[in-house]
């Protein structure tokens, strides 16, 4: 019955189960039924390496400052979330209880993660970035009675004190009448990196019935902790990914299908051999990094890189001077990341070798042929496959993407389905396209790893997934299929722009503001117009030195006329921390709608008083 030499999915009696073979590190064939998350795996592997492979998303872990890095490895990880296990157990945790995690990316932030998957609890990750407000709105919704965090960390220059806002957020809690955590885990982070007087900065009033720091719950506890035995269908974490209202979602993915599935895409999309050094940059918050930092690359024995700084700090050429340092072969970043560094040019990678890479890909968002071709050119020097991968925080891994040297490219193409993967395209009326067409991009058929629900609100997920189109998952993306049977998200569809009658592509826009040698990235949303029903809106961020003045905005025009409306500059910031823009409140800016919702997700919330400001100019 053994059908792949890797991974072969089977239903036998209803349950669900799995042959899972990763070639060169298992002798013979393992057999996972019910499995008790990947760390069964990890036991099987563990004795195969009686030194300790350097390790998994954290086998070299490079600080914020690159003064600070170490090596860690698969035993000393193993040992590490033992003990985090057996300490959440004493305070109390168990099977099935949720814990929620404010952590900056150190080395704690995996241990916790994965000493939860080891005894059944089910994690929730913040972003350690977050307000309060929406550490606090996670926690309750999810009703995690324990809350892990860190006393604070920098962020490039800007120190942020994490323990400050976790007290504010579990008061909130308090206040809300809805306080479920009994204890808040805190690790010493920023005080062993900073002397005394910039500690002091860190000061936050200490609750003596629900604080612990970390080390004190660790000291004395067993580095030995046996697995708890889960079910196929048992929840894995919970991770809360924005709705069109602004209201979070917790999307639900459950143990087994989810690391099958990103077990499986790690090794082919990334072409992953275990002579590789991988590196994502993303964090951990987002579902990039649980897939593609933690349980990806753990599952296939990978060498990689954890990564807690930021790509401009303490210098422009720090991601090249990271890749050069620890040979990294597989290189994982977001567009939005690419043109940052197209800003500084070419001369910040002269400085360092980066001849080790082999695979590049791209993650978040479509990328604009602009961008793809400096990233194949420069970073790749003409020699490394992009792999531009379409997925969501719901499909748990990649759906469509190209395999390296398997796979022709086209640039800003996600090309074609992953392994079993049945895409299609609809119009409006539900109808399925042939050929080539331009649509409502869903998926006919579950696969592995796709998500379980929304915690808590089984309506809402129906509602938002499966309702417009019964029979069908609706991404909420708009796509369109060459006559090579290729796909290239046009965008998400509430952001297509219907101007005179004409549907545009907020995608297909920005892409062409971006080729301007003058943009560094552009974001475009439609207002109101009295003719032409709806015109476009663009904010646009300038490469360093470029003013943005008159004759650029009559330049820009040229490229998207005659639907523009106006131009507001100093688009800088205005996204997620995941690298992602928000275009709905942007949206609202252009529109000049004051009632902009939760903004907490905004990595400066602070530059929406600038966006108006500008827009009152813009539109004049």
């Amino acid at each position: 019955r053994i059908v792949s030499h890797s991974a072969l999915f089977l239903n036998d009696n209803s349950d669900i189960q799995f042959w899972i073979y990763v070639p060169n590190v298992f002798s013979s064939l393992k057999y996972v039924q019910e499995a008790s998350t990947l760390y069964c795996i990890m036991k099987a592997m563990n004795p195969l390496f009686p030194n300790g492979l350097i390790l998994i998303n954290v086998s070299f872990r490079e600080g914020n400052s690159p003064d600070h890095h170490q090596n860690i490895t698969y035993n000393q990880l193993l040992r590490n979330v033992c003990r985090c296990a057996n300490a959440l157990k004493l305070l109390g945790v168990k099977k099935g209880d949720r814990v929620a995690i404010y952590l900056p990316m150190i080395p704690e932030l995996v241990y916790t993660m994965l000493a939860c998957a080891r005894i059944g609890a089910v994690h929730s990750i913040v972003f350690a970035g977050f307000s309060s407000e929406s550490l606090c709105e996670r926690i309750v919704d999810a009703q995690c009675n324990i809350l892990v965090t860190a006393d604070g960390v920098y962020r490039g220059d800007k120190l942020i004190n994490l323990k400050k806002i976790a007290s504010e957020a579990l008061e909130r809690c308090k206040e809300s009448m809805a306080s479920c955590v009994q204890k808040c885990v805190v690790v010493k982070h920023h005080a062993f990196r900073t002397n005394t007087d910039a500690s002091n900065k860190l000061q936050t009033p200490w609750d003596e019935s629900c604080d612990i720091w970390w080390d004190d719950l660790m000291d004395g506890v067993s580095d030995e902790c046996e697995p708890e035995w889960m079910d196929s269908e048992d929840p894995l974490f919970i991770l809360y990914t924005s709705g069109s209202t602004g209201k979070p979602k917790g999307v639900l993915h459950t143990v087994t299908g989810y690391m099958l599935y990103t077990s499986l895409t790690f090794k082919y999309v990334f072409d992953y051999h275990h002579d590789d050094v991988y590196w994502c940059t993303a964090d951990i918050g987002w579902i990039t990094g649980h897939s593609y930092i933690t349980y990806g690359p753990l599952a296939n024995g990978a060498t990689s890189v954890l990564f807690e700084g930021v790509p401009v700090y303490p210098h422009v050429g720090r991601l090249w001077e990271i890749i050069e340092k620890y040979r990294v072969s597989k290189f994982y970043t977001a567009p939005t990341a690419i043109r940052l560094l197209m800003k500084y040019g070419r001369e910040p990678l002269q400085r360092y070798d980066l001849s080790s890479l082999r695979v590049l890909g791209t993650v978040g968002e479509p990328i604009n042929l602009e961008a793809w071709l400096w990233y194949y050119d420069v970073v790749g020097q003409q020699r490394c496959p992009v792999i531009d991968t379409f997925w969501q925080t719901e499909t748990g891994g990649h759906v469509l993407t190209p395999l390296p040297a398997a796979t022709p490219l086209k640039p800003g193409s996600a090309t074609c389905p992953f392994f079993g993967v049945q895409p299609a395209i609809l119009n409006e009326h539900g109808e399925e396209l042939e050929g080539e067409a331009e649509g409502y991009l869903v998926f006919r058929k579950p696969w592995p790893g796709i998500m379980r629900g929304v915690y808590g609100n089984q309506e809402r997920f129906e509602s938002t997934y499966f309702r417009k189109f019964p029979g069908f998952y609706v991404t909420g993306d708009g796509c369109r299929r060459d006559q090579d049977g290729y796909y290239w998200i046009t965008g998400r569809i509430d952001d297509m722009l219907n101007v005179s009658g004409h549907l545009l592509s907020t995608a297909e826009v920005e892409a062409a503001l971006t080729e301007h040698p003058s943009v560094a990235e552009a974001a475009v949303v439609s207002r109101p117009h009295a003719v032409k029903g709806e015109c476009l809106y663009c904010f646009v961020t300038l490469k360093d030195h470029k003013e943005f003045n008159r004759t650029l905005m009559e330049e820009l025009k040229r490229k998207v006329s005659p639907h523009i409306s106006a131009f507001t500059p100093k688009l800088k910031r205005f996204t997620r921390p995941a690298g992602k823009i928000m275009r709905r409140v942007l949206r609202q800016i252009a529109r000049n709608e004051k009632d902009l919702g939760d903004l907490s997700t905004l990595a400066d919330p602070k530059v929406v008083e600038v966006l108006f400001s500008q827009r009152c100019e813009a539109a004049a």
